[in-house]
């Protein structure tokens, strides 16, 4: 069923009440997109395409919003303003759940960015009103550094790749979930499986090279966790080496970065690698509009498609269940209020 992207309210809507659900009334998840300005689009349609395919014959409203306090050029905050729930009021409303993206980070330490509070508060009102929440790369490193005290670790390099991954058997939310599991993965840090595990969280897919890819926490609200991209496009990848080539190029970064690993044909890695041969011998940003983009996206395969379907269409049950759960509570709450 198509997923409907809801428009942000206008001004009348505003201090209104929170709208009492019908049991088929659509699915409302707000989608807190966190990426940098030039990720914003790709993220939405990443994440509102995965919904479209795992949501069935189940409605789904999306609403999209994003932390104010993230550093944004004129043109990204024109587009916010034009199709962006402000936060204030997307959290004021009905949201069944969120998904919470990660974004690059810019302060030495978490705490420190500019907008560590808002986020926190943004984690206690999933917490407490919502029926489950999706919080992905650093996001989630952010998400256990406030519940846990768990400090995220720099990686040597970039861990950045197809991997396979050990899963947990039995547990609903990985229903329909092949083993090995493959997941996408890209970035510079990592949690710490054992201290996850001794927190109380609960690890749902992980390999020695990866550590943990998804993991749970289960409480009033279901916090899941993802430091892989279920929500990745077959390109994605390759459309961030490619960014990280041209960091290179530029003078940005010192290394050039490694190629993305189990994601690759032969044939693609030797076409790279004679793009690295050439970009070493002479360093230029124009260089860049030589990167053979086309004849290696050609042959790409997006081979986690069916369990990041899989996986999300587990965890819109698992919201669609909580909620009807929650409305008997709710009408007697709403009755009492009325009889006053």
């Amino acid at each position: 069923m198509p997923v409907e992207i809801e428009p942000r309210p206008g001004p009348s809507a505003a201090g209104r009440p929170p709208e009492r659900v019908a049991s088929e009334a659509p699915l409302v998840i707000g989608l807190v997109n966190n990426m940098p300005d030039a990720a914003l689009h790709s993220t939405e349609n990443q994440f509102s395409g995965l919904l479209r395919a795992a949501s069935g014959n189940r409605a789904v409203r999306l609403r999209l919003t994003s932390l104010p306090e993230l550093p944004r050029s004129s043109e990204a905050l024109e587009h916010i303003r034009r199709g962006y729930w402000p936060l204030e009021e997307l959290i004021a409303g009905r949201v069944d759940a969120l998904i919470v993206t990660g974004t690059e980070p810019r302060a030495p330490i978490l705490t420190e960015e500019p907008y560590w509070q808002r986020f926190v508060g943004l984690l206690a009102f999933a917490r407490e009103h919502t029926a489950a929440s999706i919080w992905s790369c650093l996001a989630a490193h952010a998400v256990v550094l406030d519940l846990d005290g768990i400090e995220r670790q720099r990686l040597p390099e970039k861990r950045c790749g197809v991997y396979q991954h050990t899963i947990l058997t039995g547990h609903s939310l990985l229903d329909g979930v092949g083993a090995p599991l493959p997941m996408p993965h890209s970035r510079w840090n990592e949690l710490p499986p054992g201290a996850l595990q001794a927190a109380g969280y609960t690890l749902l897919s992980w390999s020695e090279e990866t550590g943990a890819d998804a993991f749970v926490r289960e409480d009033r609200s279901l916090l899941l966790f993802f430091q892989g991209h279920p929500e990745y496009e077959d390109t994605t990848l390759l459309k961030e080496y490619r960014r990280d080539v041209g960091r290179y190029l530029n003078g940005q970064q010192e290394h050039y970065p490694t190629l993305p690993r189990g994601y690759l044909s032969t044939e693609a890695i030797a076409v790279l690698a004679e793009f690295r041969e050439q970009a070493l011998a002479k360093r230029s940003a124009a260089l860049l509009e030589r990167f053979p983009f086309a004849s290696v996206a050609a042959g790409l395969a997006n081979t986690w498609r069916s369990s990041a379907i899989a996986l999300y269409r587990n965890w819109l049950s698992f919201v669609s269940a909580r909620r009807a759960q929650s409305q008997p509570s709710e009408r007697r709450e709403q009755r009492r209020i009325e009889n006053r």
